[in-house]
């Protein structure tokens, strides 16, 4: 079976990262798509955005067999969803909601398969608990002037030194990350029995 070609449709340095995690050959094609967030909960919300992203690469795909994976992440605290700071303000102000408290990672994925003019799709979401330990104001402060926090859901990056502020988490690790890559190795495994693909892992497995 010919192997597809794998596009991720994100310039997150941390989803390409756990993307050649998994042994993956792929190239990155950004969604330049303004993102319009819809939908009743979280997890509608971050589906919906990441089958925008992934839908808007595919249109424009000159490939005729092909597998865009999008994502998106939300943070929410209290019912409140939060997206990525603009300013330091706005980080300061995310940051000071999370502290003390247990809020909710969501993570959207989406795969389209591109088969000639035939086009499929799937989407689905995680969900991870993140409790912060209390924090002062300074050290907020401290943490948003390391440079970390705004280009992050929740104005937070859990793989870098907000890590010593988690006391726990609950879930998938990776969807904090931004990419569960435990579900997509599920996804891609029933495109495979499906028919739809081949993606060939270093190890020479075919999954």
């Amino acid at each position: 079976m010919k192997e597809k070609a794998i596009i991720l449709a994100s310039a997150s340095p941390r989803r390409k990262e756990l993307l050649a995690l998994m042994g993956l050959t792929f190239r990155v094609v950004p969604s330049r798509k303004e993102e319009i967030a819809e939908g009743d909960t979280p997890a509608h919300i971050v589906e919906h955005l990441s089958r925008q992203k992934a839908e808007d690469v595919a249109s424009g795909l000159q490939e005729q067999d092909a597998l865009v994976i999008g994502a998106d992440t939300i943070v929410v605290c209290d019912g409140t969803v939060m997206g990525k700071p603009r300013t330091e303000e706005e980080a300061f102000a995310m940051l000071s909601r999370l502290q003390g408290k247990t809020h909710e990672v969501y993570t959207g994925v989406t795969l389209v398969c591109v088969e000639g003019m035939d086009k499929t799709c799937e989407t689905f979401s995680r969900k991870a608990s993140v409790t912060v330990h209390p924090m002062e104001d300074a050290e907020i402060w401290e943490y948003i002037r390391k440079g970390e926090s705004l280009d992050k859901a929740g104005g937070y990056g859990i793989q870098g030194s907000f890590a010593m502020y988690v006391d726990e988490i609950q879930g998938e690790y990776n969807t904090v990350l931004g990419l569960p890559i435990a579900g997509l190795y599920q996804a891609l495994k029933k495109y495979r029995q499906e028919g739809k693909g081949s993606f060939s892992l270093p190890s020479g497995v075919c999954i």
